[in-house]
């Protein structure tokens, strides 16, 4: 049976103490650098500081395991297949990795296999041939490499071999910056901006063999940017040699209520869809503060990689069966942006209106941690709500400190992640009048620390109003919700089409702009290297122009733009913009 589901995916993402360094503000939820396989008809899938690894039946539901004795508490661990065993390796940089493997993962043994020598954000990948190779790398400097090991020891077979460097000058997505501008940056992305100057960070390697061909996905420019995004190269050998593909970012998510899409992993599901998962960002509370992300993507005729991220964080199915990519996306329409918003109260810095604003990086307060504090969003008249998604923000939480001889709490903190799913407790429901309502949702004496909670109906109901009651929040916080996004459909109709206006303005970049469209609540930027393979998006709320700035030197581009509102998506048709 089909699923809903809507990004971020709902896992109940670990607290990290990140006491040390100089990018303290508190604790903070992470997971990140998302590495998923299909094994033995199972998804398993090994993120950044989770303390285990999640598994599914389906890539809907997940379900955890600890591995205390394993390297998930280094950042970027993978998983790959070899030989039958699921073998999985994680970064560190002053000692030697070593390689945990094993061929019944929930049964809880592992063995070890001692490493040579010590890398950074690793993927393994086994040939058809049963060879076996590493890519590795995490730098502004130096390049993502490549070697064959040995298939039982794991132990390095001939040379290293450099493979992907960065370069700003001819792909205009891998420049540093919110927006690729640095002086956009904010926060926590303006200093890491500051530090790393222009040269992205290369990172995240994932191999991906298709009809002979070896595409070797990477990430840049850096995970703290909305415009964190996965490129690849191509080649016809395992190490190369490997030309660019110009239909990079394959996987970009620069706008919308959640932005990022990089560092990820990319499979086939049981039925032989294509999916990509990466890593999103919120990074207020810290740099690494992030999400994960699963998209639709698959290869088309020309053997071209894509990813559909067109409404990426809108409800989308998950098929039991083969399905076409871009059908999957924005299955119900967002109802909630820019509505009329009631609370129970609020910090004064924190507004009610930041909670259907659509930024994942903004949120309402509560104005005490008393319980039973409350928002209300109402609805346009005649809306039918399918589906809500409940955003709550980590606000200034502070966790006790562990107590001298508490062996418990101190394993936690000193491996810096809490395994004890600090409660979150909620109460979510629906009125057609504001005075009667409906239970919708209700976590309250769940053992569960679920965040991005994604609530689907039954059957889509006519509501005016949707509520929602806070009465637990991890450690005793306040009430903090980034978004209550209600999603279904309006009484009326989709906003009328769009004809944009578009100017290259050098060769990395072109100028987009159109015309306001009465009753559009925004716009969605389509662009590629063909009219009819439009592969790349950016979504846009209240804006009537874009500084595309994503693109590749030396192409020509496509670019369409789409209006939208709670109603519907009205396509616009592709516009030629030659390269400069």
């Amino acid at each position: 049976m089909s699923s809903t589901i809507s990004n971020p995916i709902d896992i109940p993402y670990r607290f990290s103490d990140m006491s040390v360094g100089p990018f303290w503000r508190g604790v903070l939820r992470e997971a990140a650098d998302p590495s998923v396989v299909l094994f033995n008809d199972h998804y398993y899938l090994f993120p950044s500081m989770s303390g285990g690894f999640w598994h599914s039946a389906d890539l809907t539901t997940w379900e955890f395991a600890a591995t205390p004795d394993m390297p998930t508490y280094d950042y970027a661990p993978d998983v790959r297949e070899i030989d039958g065993h699921l073998v999985v390796c994680a970064s560190r940089s002053l000692k030697p990795c070593s390689f945990f493997r094993t061929a019944d993962p929930l049964g809880g043994v592992w063995e070890e296999i001692p490493g040579t020598f010590a890398f950074f954000d690793p993927n393994l990948f086994q040939d058809d041939d049963g060879r076996v190779y590493l890519y590795w790398g995490t730098s502004n400097k130096k390049p993502i490499q490549g070697q064959e090991l040995d298939r039982r020891t794991f132990r390095p077979l001939g040379k290293p071999v450099a493979i992907i460097s960065g370069d700003v000058a001819a792909h205009g997505w891998e420049r540093p910056g919110e927006n690729h501008d640095p002086g956009q940056a904010t926060g926590m992305g303006a200093l890491m901006t500051r530090i790393a100057g222009t040269d992205p960070y290369i990172e995240g390697a994932w191999m991906t063999k298709h009809d002979g061909v070896y595409y070797l996905q990477y990430a840049a420019p850096g995970t703290q940017l909305n415009t964190y995004a996965d490129g690849y190269y191509t080649a016809s050998s395992p190490l190369g040699p490997f030309t660019y593909s110009p239909q990079s970012p394959f996987s970009s998510k620069p706008g919308g209520f959640m932005t990022g899409a990089g560092h990820g992993s990319t499979i086939q599901d049981r039925h032989g869809n294509w999916w990509h998962m990466a890593t999103m960002r919120i990074s207020v509370e810290h740099m690494f503060e992030r999400r994960i992300g699963l998209f639709p993507a698959g290869f088309d005729a020309d053997g071209v990689l894509f990813c559909n991220q067109e409404f990426a964080d809108y409800p989308m199915t998950v098929p039991d069966s083969p399905a076409d990519p871009w059908t999957l996306s924005a299955r119900a329409m967002l109802l909630s942006y820019r509505r009329p918003v009631t609370v129970s109260s609020a910090d004064p810095a924190h507004g009610a209106d930041l909670a259907v604003n659509e930024d994942a990086r903004t949120w309402w307060v509560a104005a005490d941690a008393e319980p039973a504090q409350w928002i209300c969003v109402e609805l346009a008249e005649g809306s039918v709500v399918s589906s809500v998604q409940i955003n709550l923000a980590d606000h200034e939480v502070r966790p006790p400190k562990p107590k001298w001889g508490d062996t418990r709490q101190t394993l936690v903190w000193r491996r810096r992640i809490d395994l004890t799913e600090p409660a979150v407790q909620v109460l979510l429901e629906g009125s057609a009048d504001g005075t009667t309502w409906e239970p919708l949702h209700d976590t309250r004496g769940a053992k569960s620390s679920r965040t991005h909670l994604f609530v689907e109906l039954d059957e889509p109901r006519a509501f005016r109003h949707i509520r929602l009651t806070g009465f637990a929040q991890p450690y005793g916080a306040k009430l903090a919700v980034s978004g209550l996004r209600v999603f279904g459909h309006g009484a009326g109709d989709p906003p009328a089409p769009v004809t944009p206006r578009v100017r290259r303005t050098g060769p990395l970049n072109a100028a987009v702009s159109w015309d306001a469209v009465p009753g559009a609540q925004g716009y969605n930027v389509r662009y590629g290297l063909a009219a009819d393979k439009l592969y790349q998006s950016w979504l846009l709320y209240d804006r009537t122009g874009l500084d595309l700035s994503a693109l590749n030197a030396g192409h020509d581009y496509w670019i369409a733009v789409d209006s939208f509102n709670e109603n519907g998506i009205t396509r616009g048709g592709p516009v030629h913009v030659a390269a400069v």
